[in-house]
């Protein structure tokens, strides 16, 4: 028998007889597939991690503690991937004003009680339920709270603390605050700067607010001047740091204005003209034609201590309103003791750059019809042409309106000239100065100011690196991806390793080659 002989192989393939396949340890297509498919799937939830929640809509809510009602604002909100905040202004912010305002409640005030409860419940019904817990409620009181003495305004403002407590929303006790008339100013500032688009960019390019409200007028813009400390506001908003100058001018308002001239001429303090029985006092603020009598002007307790029989005689002179009315706003000025003193005896400094000037000038500018862009000029004819015309002519031309709105706009024009232009040096044709409530879809309102700054406060107060906040401590992030990362490598690789099969080679010596056979799993 001839012996044996072992035809020659390679030497790689004389190894496999003790081994696998050397080419079967190489990838395959389908590994490859495995680890893409697992990439993919773990960039997919870091994603859902990291950003799908905060493009979800978000609440916010501001009430409003004014002086004549209480109003609750609810905000809805996003915040987008570079941490900005993406206000929803399409179907616009929801409120709801109750009366009366929170200072009435001084004799009684656990009865605030019922007052926001019905605020309370408008906020919930515009707040899906699961996101109360998570929605901020701040309760800012504004001028009517601010005349009360401090203890009176401590009782009130914390029988309205024991509600919000038990809310449902998000709250802490020092989010229910009596706020300045300078914060309003500020928030005022800030949200029509957002409105137009200059917020969070060169500070000379922003735009100041004058506000003409009821009781009061604030004024707030970027000032490059030295101020002193309780005039100046710094404001840090993305990179850039305001310095703002905000004061609240009380009893500067259009209505309280209005009712210190009324006094003013009771008093006699203009000229009067005499005649053989009484002395006829002139209102040179009101059209001809209309009847004292049939209003009531005078104050009552002024009337009690008047030892001679008054009588307004209405004689509408738009020159003469306006100078009575740059009285009232001067008053007090030979008490000034800084520089600049545009109005009263109050610290300005020059004004800077662009104005809106909102509420009641806006309210006056719309009544007469002006473009938004109206020069002072435009207001002074049309107020010439009012205050001289007869009221019954007036009356009968503005029917819908009554006759304590019709009366005020001959003052109003001319106050505002006399603010204005005789005050603060704005010239009668000067192109910097806007009449405006909103911008585009977006309400001047200060409570969406308010909003605005703390909302952002809070995002600049967390981390806004993704990657730090991944590996932020606080954060379950990172934890949730590491662990959907271990899962998901260890089903790739039990899959890779259930589909990938177990070869055996072995030399048959009959056939005379390898036979390389799959070995079953057990």
């Amino acid at each position: 028998m001839d012996p044996i002989k072992f035809q020659s192989r390679p030497s790689s393939r004389s190894t496999a007889l003790f081994s696998r396949n050397p080419r079967q340890s190489r990838p395959t297509p389908y590994v490859f597939a495995i680890s893409i498919v697992t990439s993919l799937a773990l960039l997919g939830f870091s994603y859902i991690f990291l950003f799908s929640s905060a493009e979800s809509t978000k609440f916010g809510i501001i009430i409003d503690g004014g002086s004549t009602g209480t109003r609750i604002h609810v905000f809805r909100y996003r915040v987008d991937r570079s941490k900005n905040l993406v206000f929803d202004f399409k179907e616009g912010s929801d409120s709801l004003k109750v009366n009366p305002g929170l200072s009435a409640y001084g004799e009684q005030p656990e009865a605030v009680s019922d007052s926001l409860g019905e605020l309370l419940e408008f906020g919930r019904k515009k707040v899906p339920k699961e996101q109360w817990g998570e929605t901020e409620i701040r309760l800012m009181a504004t001028a009517g709270l601010r005349l009360l003495d401090v203890e009176l305004q401590d009782k009130i403002l914390e029988e309205c603390r024991k509600v919000l407590r038990v809310s449902g929303f998000k709250f802490h006790d020092e989010w229910a605050s009596v706020i300045t008339g300078s914060d309003e100013g500020v928030y005022a500032w800030i949200v029509a700067n957002y409105a137009l688009g200059t917020l969070g960019g060169n500070p000379l390019d922003t735009t100041g607010i004058i506000e003409l409200g009821g009781a009061s007028a604030q004024v707030t813009f970027v000032s490059s001047e030295f101020m002193p400390s309780k005039f100046s506001r710094s404001i840090k908003f993305g990179n850039f740091t305001y310095n703002l100058y905000s004061h609240s001018f009380l009893h500067f308002g259009l209505d309280v204005a209005h009712e210190s001239l009324r006094e003013t001429l009771i008093k006699g303090d203009f000229s009067p003209a005499a005649d053989s029985h009484k002395e006829m006092y002139i209102d040179p603020c009101t059209p001809k034609g209309y009847l004292p009598q049939s209003s009531n002007l005078s104050l009552g307790f002024v009337a009690e201590k008047s030892k001679y029989s008054s009588e307004l005689q209405a004689r509408g002179n738009f020159s003469e309103c306006r100078s009575a009315a740059l009285r009232l706003l001067h008053k007090g000025k030979e008490k000034c003791s800084n520089y600049h003193c545009y109005l009263g005896s109050v610290f300005m400094p020059k004004l800077q750059g662009n104005f809106l000037a909102t509420e009641n000038f806006f309210y006056t500018s719309k009544f007469f019809r002006l473009r938004q862009r109206a020069f002072l000029s435009d207001l002074m004819m049309a107020g010439q042409h009012f205050c001289g015309e007869d009221w019954s002519k007036l009356k009968k031309k503005h029917q819908s309106l009554d006759e304590e709105e019709l009366l005020r706009y001959c003052f109003s024009s001319a106050y505002i000239v006399a603010l204005l232009h005789d005050s603060l040096g704005i010239a009668l044709d000067d192109e910097r100065i806007s009449f405006a409530n909103q911008v585009e879809n977006i309400p001047l309102d200060w409570a969406l100011g308010a909003f605005i700054l703390q909302s952002t406060a809070k995002l600049d107060g967390q981390e806004t690196d993704w990657i730090t906040t991944i590996f932020s401590g606080e954060s379950p992030t990172l934890f949730s991806i590491v662990a959907i990362s271990a899962i998901l490598m260890f089903v790739a690789w039990s899959i890779s390793k259930w589909r990938k099969p177990q070869l055996k080679t072995v030399y048959d010596l009959e056939k005379g080659r390898y036979i390389v056979s799959r070995i079953g799993r057990s």
